[in-house]
């Protein structure tokens, strides 16, 4: 989902939407500056600030990873006294004055934004159990498009890829989260008959925030290989079938440029 902010209606919409991000946490903050060439003096000189933050919350039992980006930065702090923590968000103030947009993150004003205009993406997801990043492999994407990935398709596609999967749904609980239309686990056909295999949890939900669906993909515990190429080749398709942003860790990524991201960050820990 992408929002942009640029007037007091806008604003109003991202702090009912959001909540004002209460009991989140900035997991990331960039600063990027902009410079462009003076054909006069023929020096380089400032074109603009832009000011990232990314924030993890939970609201309605979903939670969300959300990015504020935040363009024509005209003034920036970001200051945290011995022991201080501004990470930890209570509920974020905003206002806009005399035509520029000013975010308040904490309560001692320790990070704080004056720009002319934001834009929100995000993406959120049914609380699910709470696990390290050592002990769950994870894939969220979220769409707008009316139709639907179903089971069908996707045991057809992995089927023509190569890589045939059983389907072992799971079944409904009393506390299940509304949005939930599906679940289950897609276990590779080579492995079926294999104790204590969890295959990849998949997960289908919507509609969220207005009109098409998301989608989470999960190995828990130690990858096998052939669970983590019934991951890595699912997402590709379902990126490359339906337009929509990838949810990888704190970083989401458009749909269009996820084979491009997954293949920098291979190589990246190739090179490392």
């Amino acid at each position: 989902m992408k929002c942009h902010v640029v007037n007091i209606e806008d604003l109003r919409w991202l702090l009912g939407h959001t909540g004002g991000f209460r009991g989140g946490y900035v997991t990331d903050v960039q600063v990027s500056k902009r410079r462009l060439l003076d054909e006069a003096s023929g020096r380089e000189v400032p074109a603009g600030t832009t000011v990232t933050v990314v924030i993890r919350y939970r609201i309605h039992q979903m939670s969300r990873v959300a990015k504020l980006t935040m363009t024509g930065v005209t003034d920036f702090s970001m200051f945290e006294q011995e022991g201080a923590d501004c990470s930890t968000l209570g509920v974020i103030q905003a206002e806009l004055n005399e035509g520029k947009l000013r975010f308040w993150f904490d309560p001692q004003g320790e990070l704080y934004v004056v720009c002319e205009e934001a834009q929100l993406e995000e993406v959120a997801a049914p609380d699910l159990e709470p696990l390290s990043l050592e002990q769950v492999a994870q894939w969220t994407f979220q769409s707008g498009m009316p139709d639907w990935p179903t089971v069908a398709w996707m045991l057809a596609e992995l089927d023509v890829a190569g890589v045939p999967c059983v389907w072992r749904a799971t079944t409904s609980s009393p506390g299940r989260h509304p949005a939930i239309q599906w679940e289950g686990d897609l276990i590779p056909a080579s492995m079926q008959g294999t104790a204590n295999i969890a295959g990849v949890h998949c997960l289908l939900y919507g509609p969220l925030d207005g009109p098409g669906f998301g989608m989470v993909l999960r190995v828990r515990g130690i990858q096998d290989r052939r669970t983590g190429q019934v991951l890595s080749l699912l997402a590709d398709l379902i990126a490359r079938r339906f337009s929509g942003q990838c949810l990888v860790g704190n970083t989401i990524i458009p749909g269009e440029d996820w084979q491009n991201w997954k293949s920098f960050e291979q190589q990246r820990r190739t090179d490392g």
